[in-house]
């Protein structure tokens, strides 16, 4: 039986086989089913292409495992099958496989988010890799191939799942984009140094590029590890031909590249997406003509302080409002609706009402119920340009992946806006648009750590990208859920992530708020409070917000309240909304530490009649005066 020890020894370089996915697609197995399930059901078509792989002279076979993990699974019901997936992946490409040809354990990611970007816990993460490492063992594999991930945090996890479970040889695999670095923005010399340092016996990359862009990677990966280097390269990038997507590197052109790889120092060489039996037969050629480079090891393209964090900038330096926050102050901010359509006059004009009244911010929220409406960027842009206040930004995960995120933020530091308020934001059903997609790459608590890491100056890989950020990073809270310690354990997560403030949902119960606050100062975790408050408008209004809102808990004393104002006239539900939001700002003044109003409507002159519970206000003479002065 081979021995992948053997190959590891003996200075030579290897050849892995090439595409799964890519074969069985061609023989008619639609994308949208789980291919790890062939294994099973279909055994024969995946013994097939083992074979064929084999014939073109691969030396090691991977099995079709890739996705075969929990989460994975789980997607198809199928998580109660992973140890016989699993094993039957073995037993198939061994079969395969013959006496000279080495079994590796195919593991990819996990599919999900893992801490600090995701609620997976690392624990967590580690132990689904550790349940499909011990089927595979199990099955029999010569060593371990994790492969694909872009996260190298997850790929730590998976590494030290598999060492828990056995010392087989592993093949740790990164995916990197055109500029050589992972999605996560870590260099692929980074990469390499980690994951030798994590144990991995072989380093190195797979998928997402093609040979070229691979070659240029690998170059610097090559002077910084003493660890065999491996590369499976697509073959070239995905193409949109006649409606079909197709990889259009020929076998000829891989083989070429396979030789100038080998040439480079790279050990062990194979294909990934697109490449087939006849890509690797020709690249079997290159590797057997051919002894791998011997550059020198010079171990120094990527120091340590590569990715020593910076002393954040001082809070009270980021912003006024953070200036405010820092030293205790009081803030008054209102929430006002972005325009639906391209002119924001009319929304200008109400900021500006807040700019006379003295507000301290603008809450520009971000797409609020998955309405279609201006950007909560560039509204904020407008605001700050135009009126001169300061803005405070719902920035919500629904709508970007990770690197939209990255970019917005980079950008919005660029323009000088500085406070954000995070939230994970309404799914898309709620709004007029149902069958629009969300993405929710990661979540608020996820969102939280990396701005908090930005305003260290680390990207999410932990590589330093410059000057810091300056964010005050604020979070969401309310304190009225229905399932208040899974609220609460979400909160506390977002603190420890590096949130500095947190603006509650609307609150009508002050004994919600109350609970709340004893609960964090109990904890010891206390970060500034400022209290949403909604002045209501109507019964009708108020029945909206209590049954079709999420998050909004409207106490019945209150809805009856409003029912039987509404009943007078429109003018006096108004008015007993308003009277119902003063009291509870009233009522919540000792515990705060500032209120964000919302303007219902767009009617920032009735937000602004809350802010006189607030003792001293004079606001609202400010405002009349500058009416008056228009008018004039």
């Amino acid at each position: 039986m081979a021995d992948f020890r053997e190959l590891l020894a003996d200075g030579r370089p290897h050849l892995f086989d090439g595409a799964m996915g890519t074969m069985l697609y061609a023989r008619g197995v639609y994308i949208n089913r789980c291919y790890d399930e062939l294994n099973l059901v279909q055994p024969d078509l995946v013994s097939d292409v083992h074979r064929q792989y084999v014939r073109a002279g691969a030396e090691i076979l991977e099995t079709n495992s890739y996705g075969a993990n929990r989460p994975k699974l789980a997607r198809f019901g199928l998580e109660d099958r992973l140890a016989d997936i699993n094993l039957r992946a073995v037993e198939i490409a061994r079969a395969a496989a013959g006496p000279r040809t080495c079994v590796a354990g195919a593991i990819g990611p996990l599919g999900l988010r893992i801490e600090p970007y995701g609620p997976t816990s690392t624990d967590e993460a580690r132990g689904f890799f550790r349940e499909q490492a011990r089927a595979l063992v199990a099955g029999g594999v010569d060593l371990l191939i994790l492969e694909t991930f872009a996260d190298l945090l997850e790929i730590q996890q998976a590494i030290l799942a598999v060492r828990e479970e056995c010392d087989l040889p592993i093949v740790a695999q990164m995916a990197v984009r055109e500029d050589g670095r992972t999605v996560f923005g870590t260099e692929a010399a980074v990469a390499a140094e980690r994951l030798a340092a994590w144990g991995a016996d072989v380093v190195g990359l797979n998928c997402s590029v093609g040979p070229h862009a691979m070659l240029g990677a690998v170059g610097p990966m090559v002077g910084v590890t003493d660890r065999p280097l491996s590369t499976q390269p697509n073959a070239g990038l995905p193409r949109e031909v006649e409606g079909r997507t197709m990889y259009m590197a020929s076998p000829e052109y891989m083989a070429s590249y396979a030789g100038r790889l080998i040439r480079k120092g790279v050990r062990f060489v194979g294909g990934c997406c697109g490449t087939t039996p006849e890509h690797i037969a020709r690249m079997r050629d290159a590797v057997r003509m051919l002894a791998p480079g011997d550059p020198s090891r010079v171990f120094a393209s990527s120091p340590e302080p590569t990715s020593a964090p910076r002393e954040p900038v001082p809070l009270a330096e980021r912003s006024g409002w953070g200036a405010k926050l820092a030293e205790g102050r009081f803030l008054t901010t209102v929430e006002i609706i972005p325009p639906r359509g391209i002119n924001p006059d009319e929304m200008l004009r109400g900021v500006e009402l807040l700019k006379a009244a003295g507000v301290d911010g603008v809450n520009v929220p971000d797409g609020p119920r998955a309405q279609s409406r201006m950007g909560a960027l560039a509204t904020a842009v407008l605001i700050h340009q135009r009126v001169g206040i300061e803005p405070v930004i719902h920035y919500c995960c629904r709508d970007r992946n990770l690197l939209g995120m990255l970019s917005d933020l980079l950008g919005a530091q660029a323009l000088g806006l500085r406070n954000m308020l995070f939230v994970t934001g309404d799914p898309p059903k709620m709004g007029p648009y149902p069958d629009a997609t969300a993405v929710f790459d990661i979540d608020s608590i996820g969102l939280t750590n990396l701005a908090s890491r930005l305003n260290q100056g680390l990207d999410p890989g932990g590589n330093v990208l410059g000057e810091p950020t300056s964010f005050v990073i604020g979070v969401g809270v309310n304190p009225g859920a229905e399932d208040f310690e899974h609220e609460m354990r979400r909160f506390y997560w977002k603190v420890e992530a590096g949130a500095e403030y947190a603006i509650t949902q609307p609150v009508f119960d002050v004994r919600q708020l109350e609970r709340f606050v004893e609960h964090i100062d109990r904890q010891g975790i206390r970060i500034p409070v400022i209290a949403g408050v909604w002045p209501l408008v109507s019964a009708r209004n108020a029945e909206f917000l209590a049954n079709e809102v999420p998050g909004v808990v409207i106490p019945d004393a209150v809805l009856e309240r409003m029912r039987r104002a509404s009943a007078l006239g429109k003018e006096h539900g108004t008015e007993e909304g308003t009277a119902i939001a003063r009291e509870m700002l009233a009522a919540s003044l000792p515990i705060i530490q500032g209120v964000q109003v919302s303007a219902p409507f767009g009617r920032v002159p009735l937000a602004l009649k809350v802010f006189d519970a607030i003792p001293g206000w004079e606001g609202g003479r400010a405002v009349e005066a500058a009416v008056a002065a228009g008018a004039a």
